[in-house]
Order: structure tokens, then C-alpha cells, then sequence
């Protein structure tokens, strides 16, 4: 089944973001193999050149390693996963709050709001 792609945004970035999302969710262990960037594009149903532009992103930013023999793999780096999977949540959240804002909802209405959606 292909990923979901909007195409308001470069193709290659939503690839970095769901693979990043699945590294530091653990869909992709630490020293895990990826699939080939021939998989993965058939997969997320893309171009293999607009694959590989993202696992050059990834292994820029230090998330995959390419291994000659073993082909890319996710660091062992737990700290960097961590560390990415922070950043991650802060900007999900800067999102989610700056939206309630624009709905309205001061600070304690959206705490308020969020009690309510933990509590079903």
C-alpha cells in the first residue's frame, strides 16, 4: 500500500519525516537493515531517486549509516534517536498548541481539553 504524500510539500521531505517518525518510534530497531531504497520507494510508491535524496537527508543528519557490505542501517546511536524523537514531539506540540490558540482556546481551556481527551 503507498504512503500518503501530500502534495503541497517536496516529496523527499515527507519521506526524511515518516522514516524518521518510524526510527525513533522503534518500527526500526537501533543497528536494524533498512529495506533498499528500491523497496522502500515501491513501497511508498515514489521515485528511487526521490528515495534515495531522503536516505542522503537521513544518513546527513546521522539517523542511517551506510555500510558497505550490509547495506544502510539504522545508529546504534540511542542518545541521537532520543535526542531527534525530542525534537520531533516539540514540534508536533508547537503545532497542536499554536492551532488550539487559533481555535480560540486560552492555556487552561486546552489543558482543560486534553484532561478530557486522556480521560476516554
Amino acid at each position: 500500500m503507498a504512503w500518503q504524500l501530500d502534495s503541497d510539500r517536496p516529496i523527499y521531505a515527507q519521506l526524511v519525516e515518516r522514516i524518521q517518525m518510524q526510527i525513533v518510534s522503534g518500527y526500526y530497531e537501533p543497528g536494524g537493515r533498512l529495506p533498499s531504497v528500491r523497496e522502500l520507494a515501491a513501497t511508498a510508491a515514489v521515485n528511487p531517486n526521490t528515495m534515495q535524496k531522503a536516505f542522503a537527508e537521513l544518513e546527513r543528519s546521522g539517523l542511517i549509516v551506510t555500510q558497505r557490505t550490509n547495506g544502510r542501517t539504522v545508529t546504534e546511536d540511542t542518545e541521537l534517536i532520543g535526542s531527534i524523537r525530542q525534537q520531533l514531539a516539540q514540534a508536533h506540540m508547537e503545532e497542536f498548541f499554536s492551532k488550539m490558540k487559533e481555535l480560540g482556546y486560552t492555556q487552561p481551556q486546552i489543558m482543560e481539553q486534553m484532561q478530557q481527551w486522556l480521560q476516554k
